[in-house]
């Protein structure tokens, strides 16, 4: 008999049942769609070998006058900027004591040290720097003492705890001389209170489901009493930095990377500057600086609440004018459709603005009212503030019950794996979801939350030119796509401590094999399952490529069954290299499933260093009785 080839049709369905699923793929994990064909996904390695605190959370590429190229990275715990190999740490200030008013105290054979300070306004986890401090007579010297220091314990509003360490960071314990206090010239510099890790309910508006915990209440929108999450962008080479629902700060580029981002409001001229803001944006055409969930202006200053659906604009060309007169472009306007602000977006010729219920456009329409909002949709809000991307060809989000992309009008993507997605997701922590796109490879994606897990531990990618969904297992916190830099840069954690990754630039997990990449085949009927076929050969199409493609190998499994309630059974596992020319196999039943997959058995020498992508591969197929 004639051979059979095997041809499927691109991306992933998971929406139908195995057996209607003929000629698709039904399930995968690092693997994505190009002209059609599966192939595994490119890998990553670390871009440096120097890490950053707490879990990377926002991305941001933007280059100098000079050329110079930076990197801005926003953490649960702070606020790096990267230039070079090194994170410098530019998080803010937020007060900084009279000398004298910090003392410690320490306890003989103890390493915990604990810091009085009367009325501190420290969290647990916040960071802060003494200097000044003198020796407390034994163990804990003035260098142990003077440098920076994470809280592990707030005892109560005017002490908390740290645990003394040496300059390389090695524990230092307390002996009975350490009796002192640190003497009479202490300074304290604390840096802005860190926020969660963790979405919590009933922190405010938006915490939570709809009409879950207090979502639609006016609870005021805290910094520190929700999950932490960063908008920044680029003001000409300066940079504009916003921790959700706290202050805004400004980095000038001029004073270079060893100083610290300071509150917008501290600038010389600074006027009317909002002091809390769910988002900020720059829009790069007319040069205002835009502040989504703004506190409105009271008398003669800021109210220091948040109104979650207030919009608030810059003069044009100056970060530090907010005061609306006649003669500038300055000013407010509020939406009316939804509660809360979630998320915005610089879009072509406009911006775009997710409630929690529609979508908006704002554009920018000169004198007298400088912005004009139009309400696109009702009945499209915005998972998380960071679900929404802008793709060569569209703008693409997700929300709560799909996804969507507007290009001049609203449309919801049809999508082959939506209930997987959500069926296991966790709505919980929903806000950490964050889009994200691969222009090189023309996809777009969302990196999210499963069911089981309170971290970003799962994707979800659409190629936009072939229509092709893929899906899969990776733990990524905030991407960047190429454009300032070569290639994507993503952040992730190799255990526990954090990293900045470079993909598409390598065809490894950061030099070890990945792991569990595979493709599998819905049911394949033999004669419409009339009868039971018997697969004796498969004569496999697969292309190797890469710097070890000679040496790469992968698995060919042929799965079984006879019903469609029955459980797949593995009837052959058979290696295939760049020069196999035919596998010989024994396999029986009525429905016939092709799995590929990495040899996660073999040795690492034919595991690295090279991707695949599978063409049409055929099977030797014989009538095997009827039943």
């Amino acid at each position: 008999m004639p051979l059979t080839k095997l041809q499927f049709n691109p991306g992933i369905n998971k929406e139908m049942t195995d057996l209607m699923s003929k000629g698709g793929w039904t399930d995968g994990n690092l693997v994505r769609f190009r002209k059609g064909l599966p192939e595994k996904i490119g890998g990553w390695e670390k871009g440096t070998d120097a890490s950053y605190l707490g879990t990377g959370r926002a991305l941001l590429g933007w280059v100098a006058l000079d050329a110079t190229k930076y990197l801005g990275l926003g953490t649960t715990f702070k606020y790096y900027i990267k230039q070079g190999s090194d994170f410098d740490d530019v998080t803010p200030i937020r007060s900084t004591t009279s000398a004298g008013d910090v003392t410690f105290s320490a306890t003989n054979g103890d390493a915990t040290i604990t810091v009085t300070d009367t009325s501190h306004g420290a969290v647990q986890n916040d960071f802060v720097t003494f200097s000044g401090a003198a020796s407390l007579g034994g163990n804990i010297t003035a260098a142990v003492l003077n440098q920076e220091y994470q809280i592990t314990t707030v005892v109560n509003t005017n002490s908390y705890q740290i645990e003394a360490k040496d300059s390389s960071g090695a524990t230092v314990t307390a002996n009975s001389s350490d009796s002192g206090n640190g003497g009479s010239s202490v300074v304290g510099a604390y840096q802005i209170n860190v926020g969660l890790d963790v979405f919590v309910t009933s922190t405010g508006w938006g915490a939570g489901a709809w009409n879950n915990g207090t979502w639609g209440s006016k609870t005021e929108l805290t910094e520190t009493g929700q999950l932490r999450l960063w908008s920044h962008d680029a003001f000409g080479e300066d940079l504009i930095i916003n921790p959700r629902a706290g202050s805004i700060y400004y980095w000038d580029e001029t004073n270079e990377t060893s100083t610290r981002a300071v509150e917008l409001s501290s600038l010389s001229g600074a006027n009317l500057t909002p002091t809390k803001a769910l988002q900020v944006i720059v829009s790069d055409i007319d040069r205002h600086v835009i502040v989504l969930g703004a506190d409105p202006i009271s008398g003669s200053s800021r109210s220091g609440v948040i109104d979650p659906m207030l919009i608030a604009f810059s003069d044009q060309e100056s970060a530090t004018n907010w005061e609306p007169t006649a003669t500038n472009t300055a000013g407010s306007l509020r939406l009316s459709s939804g509660s809360q602000i979630i998320g915005g977006l610089r879009s072509r010729q406009e911006i775009l603005i997710w409630t929690d219920t529609s979508l908006y456009s704002m554009q920018f329409i000169g004198a007298p009212f400088t912005f004009g909002v139009n309400l696109i949709n009702e009945n499209v809000g915005l998972i998380s503030p960071n679900a929404a991307i802008n793709a060569p060809d569209s703008v693409y989000w997700m929300a709560r019950d799909g996804f969507y992309t507007y290009s001049g009008s609203v449309k919801r993507l049809v999508c082959s794996v939506l209930n997987y997605v959500l069926d296991d997701f966790n709505s919980s922590q929903a806000f950490k979801t964050i889009a994200f796109t691969n222009k090189e490879f023309n996809e777009v994606g969302w990196f999210y939350c499963s069911s089981s897990s309170t971290e970003i531990d799962r994707y979800v990618t659409y190629n936009y030119l072939e229509g092709a969904w893929s899906i899969g297992n990776l733990s990524r916190t905030a991407w960047l796509d190429e454009g300032v830099f070569e290639k994507p840069r993503a952040t992730g954690k190799d255990n526990d401590t954090g990293y900045l990754y470079v993909h598409e630039d390598s065809d490894d997990d950061d030099g070890s094999p990945m792991d569990n990449v595979f493709i599998e085949s819905g049911d394949i009927d033999i004669e419409d399952g009339d009868s039971f076929g018997f697969v004796s050969k498969i004569i496999p199409d697969v292309k190797f490529f890469g710097s070890s493609a000679s040496d790469g190998q992968i698995n060919f499994v042929l799965k079984t069954r006879n019903f469609p309630g029955d459980t797949l059974t593995t009837n052959s596992t058979n290696d295939v290299t760049s020069s196999t020319q035919q596998n010989f196999t024994r396999a029986r039943g009525r429905q016939l499933v092709l799995r590929v997959q990495s040899d996660d058995d073999a040795d690492t020498g034919v595991r690295t260093g090279f991707k695949w992508r599978l063409g049409s591969s055929r099977i030797d197929v014989k009538t095997d009785g009827r039943r």
